[in-house]
């Protein structure tokens, strides 16, 4: 794999798959990232040599929503890693970006069909031809040699159906969401000082919309919204209900109380003006109401 930076597991975290290949001797390297929440390019080209196996990048940050700058990212693998894989997780991006585009200097990427009103369970992992993989289950020809046993044709045909409808609505879905989540940043920013948004506005997908708020916890100000009837989270949802603030803030150099009044609102497909005009009324009266509170002496 990367090579070896232990000390990056212990600072920003690490997945468990690539944790379990430190077990087994590989060596592992997390690359940071900047404050704009992209990866650090310089720090991985200082990484990259001939021994590097695999190199693995979401293309969308699932808490913050920022675009990773893949094709950069390619270049310097096929300059510096010429013996290298390189894999994106992309799960969150083909209902805002065109996989087609985005994704066409990656050698294997990996959707769900959950993320864009497919059935939940079935996935796809596109692998360009030429590249040698190991099977995941192996006794039959079955996904060309890479996976036995009987296909699952009524979830295929499902995320196949979904994605078709995601590819042939996205310019205008993208454009719709879009609108309102910018809405309801200017709302919030004009309500609550010391509102921070996350990274590079400019490099991010329409539907999320990541902030710190100065001088609270989230997850305190995540249980009066959900009072309220909004509904928001800190981190991404795989870390549902976790305390510790989010290893990708911290990955992006984000000091630890900051990171921890940090909330993600994410908006999709079903998203109204009516829940954009609910949010504005009932987040700025949240926080208010909790800095009131916090401000009184003991």
């Amino acid at each position: 794999m990367i090579a070896a930076l232990k000390e990056g597991v212990k600072k920003f975290g690490l997945n468990v798959a690539a944790s379990r290949l430190t077990t087994e001797g590989f060596r592992v390297a997390t690359i940071p990232a900047g404050a704009d929440g992209r990866v650090d390019l310089d720090a991985l080209a200082a990484t990259l040599d001939d021994r590097t196996a695999v190199v693995s990048v979401m293309l969308v940050n699932n808490e913050t929503g920022i675009v990773q700058p893949l094709a950069e990212i390619a270049t310097l693998v096929r300059d510096r890693a010429p013996n290298a894989v390189l894999h994106t997780d992309a799960v969150q991006a083909p209902q805002w970006l065109d996989l087609r585009i985005h994704a066409s200097c990656a050698d294997l990427v990996a959707i769900s069909g959950h993320k864009f009103g497919g059935p939940k369970g079935v996935g796809v992992l596109v692998v360009r031809n030429g590249t040698a993989l190991v099977p995941l289950v192996e006794g039959g020809g079955h996904e060309l040699g890479r996976r036995a046993g009987t296909q699952n044709v009524a979830g295929i045909v499902a995320l196949a159906t979904a994605l078709a409808t995601t590819d042939e609505n996205r310019t205008d879905e993208v454009a719709r969401i879009g609108t309102r989540r910018d809405r309801l940043q200017r709302g919030l920013e004009a309500e609550i000082p010391g509102l921070t948004i996350t990274g590079d506005s400019g490099g991010r997908v329409a539907g999320v919309l990541h902030a710190a708020f100065d001088g609270l916890e989230a997850e305190t100000l995540l249980v009066a919204l959900d009072q309220r009837g909004i509904y928001a989270a800190s981190g991404s949802a795989c870390s549902s209900g976790a305390i510790d603030p989010s290893h990708v803030l911290l990955a992006m150099g984000m000091m630890r109380e900051h990171a921890l009044s940090c909330v993600r609102f994410s908006l999709g497909y079903a998203s109204t003006d009516a829940d954009v005009d609910t949010a504005l009324a009932e987040i700025p009266a949240a926080v208010h109401a909790l800095r009131a509170t916090t401000a009184q002496p003991a």
